[in-house]
């Protein structure tokens, strides 16, 4: 901001409570952005997406704009009744306790498997980084192409992600419950057992 600049923040993934009791990620860092976007969990997948931003910003724009499909009128009643939901179910509050329960469940699963190298992430959006050496860390794509099949084979669909491809990404249900987490970490341990190591 110093030089001009504008501080602009995706929430498209970690929007909306994902990251636990904030609705924003960019909370948790005490930041304010200039322009904020979001899709995604706005309306539950529906297609809807969102650009927030300042009053200076948005009366600085002196061009006309149109969009072909802006406004649908069921998308926004998806989203209004998405937010609906997750206020009245304070899914923030909730991806913050579900969210410590996968955490404490992937550190105990860590503990069995060397191959682990990483648990991290907040709330409803973590990670498990899968390497070939403790102490390296070097990426092991083969093993982790193995644990996303074992996964979805124990009836649990996570994310493949990283630079290497190497994170297994995992953004249950922002309302899942505590019987729901707990099958889902059971499931990922005995596909991370079946993987081995």
């Amino acid at each position: 901001r110093r030089y001009g600049g504008l501080l602009i923040i995706d929430e498209v993934q970690a929007g909306f409570g994902r990251t636990g009791s904030h609705w924003f990620g960019i909370q948790h860092t005490g930041v304010e952005p200039d322009i904020m976007v979001m899709a995604k969990g706005i309306a539950n997948g529906w297609p809807v997406g969102a650009t927030i931003t300042t009053d200076e910003i948005a009366h600085a724009w002196q061009g006309k704009t149109i969009s072909t499909f802006g406004g649908n009128p069921i998308s926004m009643a998806a989203l209004c009744a998405t937010q609906d939901v997750l206020r009245d179910e304070a899914a923030p509050v909730n991806a913050q306790e579900r969210g410590a329960q996968l955490t404490a469940g992937l550190l105990d699963i860590q503990s069995r498997h060397s191959w682990i190298g990483d648990v991290r992430g907040m709330g409803l959006m973590q990670g498990v980084e899968i390497v070939g050496h403790p102490e390296t860390k070097e990426p092991d794509k083969d093993r982790a192409d193995r644990l996303m099949e074992a996964t979805r084979e124990e009836g649990v669909l996570v994310g493949q992600g990283g630079l290497h491809g190497t994170v297994v990404r995992i953004g249950p249900s922002l309302l899942i419950t505590t019987e729901e987490m707990s099958e889902g970490i059971d499931k990922f341990g005995a596909a991370c057992d079946r993987v081995g190591g």
